[in-house]
């Protein structure tokens, strides 16, 4: 389950809770919370994505880098962060936007303006296009251009197109309920498992459904996908009514009306590289990722495949089947 939205707010223990930022809990009925630090901080963005985070401008150092570290996340960098400054300073204020904050609220602005600029910033982050509404991840907009930023940057890299079996038959078994936790669940995988193996360089995006792109460095692809794939053949069996789970299938009905067995869902993921080809133009990858991902899901179990085929050649494919 996804955890309830909250207005998080970020300041010394000494300052008290400014009346701007309480009223706009209370009238958004989200609970305010007050966490001490900084790791309080990312760790309830990471677990909960809150409505809002209001950092006090005098906490300086740790307010920017707190402030830097969210944006730098594609997962926490949706969060909409808010700074309030007791008096205002250009050189400041240009600097908090400059490391990613939304929006710096100083007394240049009168209270009912303070409060309309944080109603913004809210209705903003609510209707942003970029980010797939059910997983917060970006999407397909912000995935085009991280491709384009790594062909132009001439770093190896890895697109990785992600995709469920078997998926369908679930959701037809079960319910779209529980086919949309499904979702949530491998878009928690793939954040987790890029950024804690990929770390900076690792990006994450949600094309739509039970399709994701995420985008690493070529040398640590293999690594990456064979730790998906673990993790995701571990947990999603308990997705699953035990007499589902322990049979390992279901039994579904065709066009026809036949009955078949459906196996428990497995995951393809096809791997496109720099390190044989050149790519002019995002298009190109996404093709060849595409095509990929086709390819691997022809083959039984949870499997990725890179493509390994040079430009001027037919090359080979590598295949990394784990279960």
């Amino acid at each position: 389950m996804r955890s309830r939205q909250s207005v998080v707010y970020f300041a010394p223990e000494d300052r008290p809770v400014p009346e701007l930022v309480s009223a706009l809990a209370v009238d958004y009925g989200l609970p305010l919370l007050r966490p001490r630090t900084r790791a309080d901080v990312e760790m309830i963005a990471a677990r909960s994505l809150p409505a809002v985070i209001v950092v006090a401008a005098e906490l300086d150092s740790e307010g920017r880098a707190l402030c830097a570290s969210l944006k730098l996340d594609p997962y926490t960098g949706v969060i909409p962060v808010a700074v309030i400054a007791p008096g205002h300073q250009s050189e400041e204020t240009r600097a908090w936007f400059e490391i990613g904050a939304d929006e710096v609220i100083t007394p240049i602005f009168d209270p009912p303006e303070q409060r309309a600029r944080l109603d913004a910033l809210l209705a903003r982050a609510q209707t942003a296009v970029a980010v797939h509404p059910s997983t917060r991840l970006a999407g397909t907009t912000d995935i085009e251009r991280e491709i384009k930023r790594r062909l132009e940057s001439g770093e190896p890299f890895a697109v990785c197109y992600a995709d469920l079996d078997h998926f369908k038959e679930f959701n037809d078994r079960y319910s779209y309920y529980d086919g949309d936790r499904v979702i949530f669940l491998l878009s928690r995988m793939l954040r987790d498992v890029v950024r804690g193996l990929a770390a900076d360089n690792g990006f994450v995006g949600h094309i739509g459904g039970d399709d994701f792109i995420f985008v690493v460095s070529g040398l640590d692809v293999s690594g990456i996908c064979a730790e998906i794939i673990d993790v995701f053949d571990a947990l999603i069996p308990y997705q699953y009514s035990e007499p589902d789970r322990r049979a390992g299938y279901f039994f579904g009905k065709d066009r026809r009306g036949q009955l078949y067995r459906v196996p428990l869902m497995t995951l393809s993921i096809g791997i496109v590289t720099n390190e044989r080809r050149t790519f002019t133009h995002p298009a190109q990858v996404s093709t060849l990722a595409t095509e990929m991902k086709s390819y691997a899901k022809t083959l039984p179990g949870s499997v990725f495949v890179v493509d390994r085929r040079h430009d001027e050649s037919d090359g080979e494919i590598e295949e990394g089947a784990r279960s």
